[in-house]
């Protein structure tokens, strides 16, 4: 069930993959999928091996004020990625650097679990959403692969109030401010 689902996500993403679709390929009922897995979203984060449901963190996340929005996603990497899901995010970052198809999920997990939910609250139009959730991921990526992966001082050390003042301010204005929006 596990491989046709994350054959089934790489494929056709979140939103395209159906229980009943990745049953099939499984060669089991649909039922039997629920009973595992409870509904997709569990199913998903079963299939990417997420290091953390975003139904936990997004909340706090999203009840911060709109200005302070980018400081609390960058509180929420931290959290997540300083806790003990740090070796399966690890997991999953090595691997999607190597390998298309984990890259494919580790995309649909970030876009449409994570950075979809945040920029849809703003208001923008699809276009402008996908865009800024594009710079967004940039910025955390790039903090993941230099604190956790190549572990790049002061970077690696930093406590977690000195990089939200850093890199807050930027997630912000990827979210919120004037930008040039990427094509």
């Amino acid at each position: 069930m596990l491989a046709a689902a994350r054959t089934a996500f790489a494929e056709r993403g979140f939103d395209g993959a159906t229980i009943r679709g990745i049953a099939t390929a499984a060669g089991v009922d649909p039922a039997l999928v629920h009973h595992y897995f409870g509904n997709k979203d569990k199913l998903f984060l079963a299939a990417v091996e997420a290091p953390a449901d975003p139904a936990d963190l997004l909340p706090t996340v999203l009840a911060a004020p709109r200005d302070q929005l980018g400081a609390a996603v960058v509180r929420m990497l931290l959290h997540v990625w300083d806790g003990p899901a740090r070796p399966a995010g690890l997991a999953l970052i090595r691997s999607a650097v190597s390998n298309e198809w984990t890259a494919k999920l580790l995309r649909e997990f970030l876009v449409s679990r994570v950075l979809r939910k945040v920029v849809s609250t703003l208001g923008y139009d699809p276009d402008v959403r996908a865009a800024r959730a594009s710079l967004v991921a940039s910025q955390l990526i790039g903090l993941v692969m230099t604190r956790y992966v190549l572990e790049l001082e002061p970077l690696a050390s930093a406590s977690h109030d000195s990089i939200v003042a850093a890199i807050g301010p930027t997630v912000q204005r990827y979210l919120t401010g004037t930008i040039e929006l990427p094509h």
